[in-house]
C-alpha cells in the first residue's frame, strides 16, 4: 500500500515515482502544470530520448507507409475509387477507435503501483503536463506495436486486396489525430472551426476531463452523450 503522504518530486525523474501515489494518483494527474518545459521521465538518457518525439516525425514516417499500402491494394486489383472508399472507411474506423481508446483506456482509473506507472506513460503525463510539445504525439515505435492488433483484425475481416488500403485509412486517421492534437495545444487559431475545436479540447483538459474525448471530431462525443455543454466550452474563451 502506498503511503498517503507520498509527494512526487518534480525535480527528479517521474515515471517510477507516480506509482507510489496509490489512490491519490488520479487526483494528482488531473491537476495540470502548464509549462512548455517537459519533465524528465527516466534517469537513463536512452530511455528518456525514446519518450520524446517532434510532431513532424509522424507524417514523415507514416505517410510513405500509407502510400505503400495503397499501392499494394492497387496492385491486387482494387480500382482508385475502391481504394478511396477503403481509405475513407479506415479513417471512420479510426475515429471510433480514437474515441474508445481515449475514453475507456486513457482515462481508466488506476490505483496500483504498476497501473499508475503505465497509465502515466500512456496518457497521464499528457494531462499533468499538457503543453509538453515533445510528448504530444506517439513515438513511431510505440505506434507500430500498438497497430499490430488492428492490422490482424482488418486482415481477418477483409480480403487481401482490401486489407492494405483499409489499414492505410486507419493509419491516415491516426496521422490526422496526432497532428490535429498537436495543433490544438500549440497552434494559435483566431476564428472559426479551429478555434472552436481548441476550446472544446482545452475544456477536456482544464474543466471536465470526463467529457470531450474526441480529438479530430466531436462526432462520437455527440453520439454517446459526452459532448460538453456549450456554456462550459465558452467559459474557456
Amino acid at each position: 500500500m502506498a503511503s498517503k503522504t507520498f509527494t512526487v518530486d518534480l525535480n527528479k525523474p517521474l515515471v517510477f515515482q507516480v506509482g507510489h501515489l496509490g489512490e491519490a494518483y488520479n487526483k494528482w494527474v488531473h491537476q495540470p502544470i502548464v509549462s512548455k518545459e517537459g519533465p524528465r521521465f527516466f534517469g537513463n538518457d536512452f530511455l528518456e530520448m525514446l519518450t520524446r518525439t517532434v510532431w513532424w516525425v509522424i507524417p514523415l514516417v507514416w505517410l510513405p507507409v500509407i502510400s505503400w499500402l495503397v499501392s499494394v491494394s492497387l496492385s491486387r486489383g482494387l480500382t482508385p475509387s475502391d481504394v478511396a472508399s477503403c481509405l475513407a472507411a479506415g479513417v471512420f474506423i479510426w475515429s471510433l477507435l480514437e474515441y474508445t481508446l481515449h475514453r475507456f483506456l486513457f482515462h481508466m482509473e488506476t490505483r496500483s503501483y504498476w497501473g499508475n506507472t503505465l497509465h502515466y506513460l500512456l496518457h497521464g503525463c499528457h494531462h499533468k503536463h499538457p503543453m509538453d510539445g515533445l510528448r504530444l504525439v506517439f513515438p513511431p515505435a510505440a505506434t507500430a506495436i500498438l497497430s499490430v492488433p488492428l492490422w490482424v483484425v482488418i486482415r481477418l475481416a477483409s480480403t487481401p486486396a482490401v486489407a492494405p488500403a483499409l489499414f492505410g485509412g486507419g493509419l491516415l486517421g491516426y496521422v490526422m489525430y496526432d497532428v490535429t492534437h498537436y495543433y490544438l495545444h500549440h497552434g494559435k487559431p483566431t476564428s472559426g472551426l479551429s478555434q472552436n475545436y481548441k476550446r472544446y479540447h482545452l475544456n477536456h483538459h482544464f474543466r471536465i476531463q470526463s467529457q470531450g474525448f474526441g480529438i479530430t471530431s466531436p462526432l462520437w462525443d455527440r453520439a454517446f452523450g459526452t459532448y460538453p455543454s456549450t456554456k462550459s466550452i465558452q467559459e474557456n474563451k
